[in-house]
């Protein structure tokens, strides 16, 4: 006689099935006294072997309805002892997929929820960037999410957020029951030469002693340096602007005097009490002319004084710039064309 059956049996091929298969067990064991103890009344047992059974479902091969309903059947007895926070955090964990849970489970949760809700405060936690630790009250919330959905008691908390290459951001909150906070952590990103540095030190030999900062004056260079820079620029170019402004009325006065020869105008005319108004925009013509000139040649002047200061402060700190000639070269070029003047700086400071 032989006899045939059907049935699963481990193999070399699948090392982690006797795992498994205990880890499935003991979910359903698990589930089966917490619902006995729920039906008998004995609440704290009851919510102490449901957190076991979802702590045991969350590392066996268990579907998410699985998971849920053990979720949503724990949260309503914490609800029952009065835990609103952790009843309104299962139960939001259960509603998750309430797509696959029964329909009175799903009826049961969503009453419950609302229940815990007015009890609690319900905080949306977001980052930018996206994918930082985010941490409240020092207890971090994993895994990372686009939000994070928490619930917590009333009162003053602290939300933080870490990320690599970005400094850390917090921010601390009064939390109002029933009340629901939006929180967004902007964190900004670190500068380069920062995010690199421990890179750096690790890299440096042991041996090697900080360079002890140039002496000498405390005078802000830098500021000298930039501020010089503009001025000089500022005066170059509103100098060149009053010159070929005055160019521009140069060729004008020289126009008007050609169309006043032309109709038999005598330059001796301007010099009579009865000078005719020709002479008087002539004169106008002459005197604003005169003025750019004048401002022109006086800007530029000016602008010099500000280039051979701003020059000084480059070729300040000669010692300082003898040993690093590649960060502190400067090179001071003089350029003028028919359209412009300035000063062309090519270097760093």
């Amino acid at each position: 006689m032989s006899v045939a059956g059907v049935g699963n049996t481990a193999s070399a091929d699948e090392p982690y099935h006797d795992r498994d298969v205990r880890a499935a067990s003991m979910t359903a064991g698990l589930l089966r006294r917490a619902r006995q103890a729920h039906a008998a009344r004995r609440l704290v047992t009851a919510a102490a072997t449901y957190e076991r059974a979802l702590e045991a479902a969350q590392g066996a091969w268990t579907t998410d309805a699985e998971r849920a309903t053990i979720a949503g059947e724990l949260g309503l007895v914490e609800l029952a002892l009065g835990r609103h926070r952790d009843a309104a955090t299962h139960l939001a964990q259960c509603l998750q997929h309430r797509g696959v849970i029964s329909g009175w489970l799903r009826g049961q949760v969503d009453d419950g929820l609302q229940r815990a809700a007015k009890r609690v405060a319900t905080v949306y936690v977001t980052t930018n960037p996206p994918g930082a630790e985010v941490l409240i009250d020092g207890q971090a919330l994993s895994p990372p999410e686009p939000v994070h959905e928490v619930f917590v008691e009333p009162g003053e908390h602290t939300v933080r957020a870490r990320l690599d290459g970005h400094e850390e951001a917090e921010r601390s909150f009064t939390a109002e029951a029933g009340q629901t906070h939006p929180i967004v952590l902007k964190l900004p990103r670190l500068p380069e030469r920062v995010a690199r540095a421990p890179e750096a030190a690790a890299a440096a030999p042991l041996s090697a002693a900080p360079a002890a900062p140039p002496a000498g004056s405390t005078f802000p260079l830098t500021e000298l340096r930039i501020g010089g820079v503009a001025l000089t620029t500022a005066a170059v170019a509103a100098g060149t602007v009053f010159l070929l402004r005055s160019g521009v009325l140069r060729d004008d006065l020289a126009a008007q005097e050609a169309a006043l020869r032309r109709g038999g105008w005598d330059p001796f005319a301007c010099g009579r009490a009865d000078a005719p108004l020709a002479c008087t925009e002539l004169r106008d013509t002459a005197e604003a002319r005169d003025l750019f000139r004048g401002l022109g040649v006086g800007t530029l002047v000016a602008g010099g004084v500000f280039a051979a200061v701003t020059v000084a402060a480059f070729l300040a700190e000669p010692s300082s710039m003898a040993s690093e000639p590649a960060r502190q070269g400067v090179r001071v070029v003089p350029v003028m064309t028919a359209e412009r003047a300035g000063v062309f700086l090519q270097g760093t400071w």
